[in-house]
């Protein structure tokens, strides 16, 4: 009969002597001090946030970049078209001439209103005006950039123009600053989520209050971090939709972080370990797997700064500050928690491990036969695995980057109506027109617009609209397809590299392709380019510090291609449900800001079932120095939990999949993805499958790499 690791006796965790079991000790022992200091420190962080209030901003400019150039040139020289535009959209039973006078009486109106620089109305040029005159539509042009002016502005506009609409005129709203304006909240994704991670751990403990204490060790800790935030927004740049984003990484990693000590701290009570002992060793242990893998992933998070993506770095530093205070609260208040409620857990859990045992239930069984499983046939086992995450990441390959547009909005919106209208009667294109800038003479402008025309792809141009000191003219520009279509995207790369350089040659004027198409084209462009270097940043850092962790080369460098194969899988399954539209969703680019922000949580998150698997391992490892021996015991002592963790991790992020934010249900999906591939296929399949054929040669450390290397490993428990 195999003989099997039985739990660390309670001797051990006594001897540990360290940062974490230091932690552990002074929350347990100043238990009521240590809630007491998260209760006062969350309430005047949530007190104050609110009194202060939010100064949340989305910066999505680029320089560098064409788009940014023709913006800043526009707002230099005082151009109205510098600003956001608004899109008031008339379709009548009848031609619209007959409804002239109560059109334009409506236009007056939204001229005097606050933040509105400037009206054109439909009868001002031709081009606006259907071929059979029933839709028409009139350009609102804003004050400011759409983040920028307020949203009860651009509610007045809607307010104002809605007001004009008849049985026989309809009237319609398009734009950035209106769908900003028409944004619905996130609905009870998160409520959702908590829920189904409260079923799960009462599952898993057998009981409500074991089960409650990491979810308010999450519910602490996230609730401080979207204080802080709130703060930071006051000083830094941080985008309006960084706060849900924060509750689904917040609360997935406040869970699974205090998940991993619990469960090593049920693990040591079943050992026979007084309280006081348990929850050193589990700080000593499972505590420090906690805060490497969320440096690691405060790593990855901080990586996405070397992007230099406007609020993109915003929303970096405060997931990371997000993951930095889960971390926090899962060090000192759970430990307190846990000695709050010690007596009570700990009857629970004894409890619960004599019901297995009357049953002849062996913690750790099919864990152990599965590796035992994988082991027996590792190359099999590894190839199967391998094809299939390359299977699924086989589409990643064609994803295509951009932003949601209006024609992703729900049917029931006015964008989404305007949108549909501007389709109807003038083509896809008129949704997102091209601002094409010239700096020089008229004469340079006219030759532009005629240029314009005569290109491919362009439906139609408006006439040159100088600014006031006739130094730059802007000339709109229609594409044939729309915005989010390849071939929009083809047309600003055309415009840019064989038509207007050769006209600037010409007339010695400067041309700029802008506006808002343009600019989510630039933006692609900017994260496409500077991925590379992102990717090698984190996975550098990353494997650096596994190598120190571990003291390994092999093990950091299996653990950062596993981690990009699980992040490329992930994207695929993005691209195929949201590009493609598989399972009835509407096809259409996927978010720019997804790649980065998916790759950057989700290398990171990886990371704490492989830090955690890895270092009982080791563990393993150290007492017996049976290669094979230890990935089952390993396995078998840490499989039931990370997949419990990683089960709550899903059912948190896959509730964001019922937000009506794509953007949302893009992350909810693609860390669901992510996060399940990594628990089922990586850490049960493969990593056993590896850790097998490389034997002993897994902790191999070559010489010269040792002594550079720090040592890193602040506390481990003893092995005798």
């Amino acid at each position: 009969m195999t003989q099997h690791s039985s739990p660390l006796p309670a001797r051990r965790a006594c001897s540990g002597k360290g940062v974490f079991a230091g932690l552990a000790t002074w929350s347990q022992r100043r238990r009521w001090l240590a809630l007491l200091l998260w209760v006062v420190a969350v309430a005047a962080i949530t007190v104050g946030s609110q009194a202060l209030g939010s100064r949340y901003q989305n910066d999505f400019s680029l320089p560098g970049t064409d788009s940014q150039a023709a913006t800043d040139l526009l707002e230099e020289h005082g151009s109205p078209q510098a600003g956001a535009s608004v899109e008031i959209v008339f379709k009548g039973e009848r031609a619209l001439a007959g409804d002239r006078g109560a059109i334009e009486k409506t236009l007056r109106e939204v001229r005097g209103l606050p933040g509105v620089a400037d009206v054109r109305s439909p009868y001002e040029d031709s081009s606006a005006l259907s071929k059979d005159g029933t839709i028409g539509y009139a350009t609102v042009i804003l004050d400011g950039k759409a983040e920028e002016v307020p949203k009860e502005d651009v509610t007045g506009i809607i307010d104002v123009a809605k007001a004009a609409g008849t049985d026989q005129l309809e009237v319609q709203l398009g734009g950035d600053a209106v769908r900003g304006a028409e944004e619905e909240s996130g609905g009870g994704a998160e409520g959702a989520g908590m829920l189904a991670a409260l079923v799960i751990l009462v599952l898993l403990f057998g009981s409500l209050l074991a089960a409650a204490v990491p979810l308010v060790t999450a519910l602490f800790a996230v609730g401080g971090a979207i204080g802080l935030i709130t703060l930071a927004s006051r000083v830094f740049t941080v985008a309006d939709f960084t706060p849900p984003i924060m509750m689904l990484v917040g609360l997935g990693v406040g869970v699974d972080y205090a998940l991993l000590i619990f469960y090593r701290y049920r693990h040591e009570l079943i050992g026979g370990s007084d309280r006081e002992s348990a929850v050193a060793t589990a700080l000593a242990v499972a505590g420090r797997t906690v805060f490497f893998a969320g440096c690691t992933v405060i790593v990855a998070l901080l990586g996405l700064v070397v992007l230099g993506l406007g609020s993109l770095q915003g929303v970096a530093l405060a997931v990371a500050l997000t993951v930095l205070v889960t971390m926090a609260a899962s060090l000192t208040l759970l430990p307190a928690l846990l000695a709050v409620f010690g007596v009570r857990i700990q009857k629970a859990v004894l409890k619960r491990a004599a019901t297995d045992r009357s049953k002849g239930r062996e913690d750790g069984r099919r864990w152990r036969a599965l590796a035992g499983a994988v082991q027996r046939r590792p190359l099999p086992a590894l190839l199967a695995a391998v094809v299939a995450l390359l299977a699924l990441s086989a589409p990643a390959l064609g994803l295509r980057l951009g932003f949601a547009d209006a024609g992703n909005d729900a049917p029931s919106t006015t964008t989404r109506k305007a949108y549909d209208l501007m389709a109807e009667g003038f083509g896809p294109g008129f949704s997102g027109p091209l601002v094409v800038v010239s700096q020089g003479d008229r004469a340079a402008a006219e030759e532009m617009r005629s240029a314009l025309g005569r290109t491919d792809g362009i439906a139609a141009v408006t006439p040159p609209l100088p600014t006031k000191d006739g130094a730059v003219s802007t000339v709109i520009a229609y594409p044939t397809t729309a915005p989010q279509d390849a071939k929009t995207t083809d047309l600003v790369h055309a415009l840019r590299d064989d038509v207007l350089p050769p006209l600037a040659e010409k007339t010695g004027a400067e041309y700029l392709v802008g506006g808002s198409t343009a600019a989510t084209q630039d933006f692609a462009d900017a994260v496409s380019s500077r991925m590379p270097l992102f990717v090698a940043i984190v996975v550098g850092l990353s494997t650096l510090l596994l190598m120190a962790v571990f003291r390994s080369l092999l093990i950091p460098l299996k653990a950062a291609l596993l981690n990009l194969l699980s992040v490329s899988a992930a994207l695929g399954a993005i691209t195929l449900v949201f590009q493609h539209g598989w399972f009835g969703v509407q096809p259409g680019p996927v978010e720019a800001f997804i790649p980065v922000m998916i790759f950057a949580i989700v290398f990171g998150l990886s990371m704490d079932y492989e830090v955690f698997l890895i270092s009982r391992i080791q563990e393993e490892w150290e007492r017996a120095r049976d290669p094979s021996r230890a990935v089952r015991e390993g396995l078998a002592a840490t499989g039931k939990v990370i997949t419990a963790a990683a089960a709550i991790m899903i059912v948190v992020f896959a509730a964001f999949i019922l937000s009506p934010d794509r953007m949302l249900q893009q992350f909810g999906l693609g860390l669901a993805v992510a996060i399940l591939l990594d628990a089922v296929v990586i850490r049960c399949l493969i990593v056993p499958a590896v850790m097998q054929l490389l034997g002993a040669r897994a902790w191999w450390l070559p010489g010269p790499l040792a002594k550079v290397l720090p040592k890193v490993a602040l506390e481990r428990s003893d092995a005798g």
